[in-house]
């Protein structure tokens, strides 16, 4: 793990209370995913480190890191919007010359977590330098959207990962990334990647033995009522696709500046004060903070009609 610099500047950064706080693009369908992938890691006790190429502000990360075991090591590698021309510096740049985008990756992380994940600030074509050669059980690569970069991430994704890893692609099918598409279906027509499913925005797939993860993940949709699946055939291999629309998010990651009822943000309780002013001026941010506006309307129209 990587302890936060001494400057502490990440803290002086607007502080998340909740995971849908964080800018991004991490849906329900991917986040049930993500979630039965790391569980059902973690339940037959496959070992190896987790990995995010390309962090942006770190909602992913956040879920990934709720999943980290005791002596697991997660890195995540992103440019944060460093030059890409300064890839080559991207060891010295990581320790002295955090950007901005960093720094708000790090306050967001830390809102969720102890620790930062280890970084690796630089192109995604570095990775091979940090990680060690089939360490990781889970990879999810979110870095450039170019053919040649996308693809020189899966190949090194593939000797990164265990052979029971499972991989993650983002925008595989997105109109303005037909690099991520050619990339994607390319390393499975031709490079030995086997599809396990996909949703809206993203493949997962594993270089391993897909029939025992695919036929565990099928049982567990048929039993989810909420989700909707099918199976097509794919290159003369089975691809479960599925939706999650209206399904429940599964459980996030809490975030330690998050309010809770009756609790101020330092962990002090609120003054209830006997029906006062004080009271009820506590209440009112309580269910501000807390509660769907719908929830806090009625609340504090049922109040009024009972002065």
């Amino acid at each position: 793990m990587t302890a936060l610099t001494a400057d502490h500047s990440a803290e002086q950064l607007p502080r998340p209370t909740r995971l849908s706080e964080v800018k991004g693009w991490f849906f329900t369908a991917d986040q049930l995913m993500f979630d039965w992938f790391l569980a059902r890691q973690e339940r037959l006790k496959e070992p190896g480190d987790l990995l995010e190429l390309g962090a942006y502000m770190g909602k992913s990360a956040i879920f990934m890191g709720a999943r980290l075991r005791a002596g697991d090591r997660f890195t995540v590698c992103d440019l944060f919007d460093s030059p890409a021309e300064d890839a080559s510096n991207s060891k010295e740049m990581a320790k002295s010359y955090a950007t901005l985008t960093r720094r708000a990756f790090e306050a967001n992380y830390l809102a969720f977590h102890d620790e930062l994940p280890h970084l690796v600030q630089g192109l995604s074509s570095v990775i091979r330098a940090h990680v060690e050669d089939d360490s990781c059980r889970f990879a999810h690569i979110d870095a450039s959207h170019l053919y040649e970069h996308v693809h020189g991430d899966i190949l090194a994704v593939r000797e990164l990962l265990r052979p029971h890893g499972v991989v993650v692609l983002d925008d595989y099918r997105a109109e303005h990334c037909p690099g991520v598409a050619a990339a994607t279906w390319q390393a499975v027509t031709s490079g030995g990647l086997k599809p396990l499913c996909i949703t809206g925005t993203k493949f997962y797939g594993t270089w391993g033995d897909a029939e025992p993860v695919r036929g565990e993940l099928l049982e567990w949709l048929r039993s989810r009522e909420d989700l909707w699946h099918e199976v097509q055939s794919v290159a003369g291999q089975p691809l479960i696709r599925l939706s999650a629309k209206g399904a429940k998010e599964p459980v996030h990651p809490v975030s330690r500046h998050r309010v809770r009822p009756g609790v101020a943000r330092g962990g002090v309780p609120h003054a209830a004060g006997r029906g006062g002013r004080q009271g009820r001026s506590a209440l009112r941010r309580v269910a501000v903070n807390v509660l769907p506006p719908v929830v806090t309307k009625a609340i504090v129209a049922a109040r009024n009609r009972g002065r």
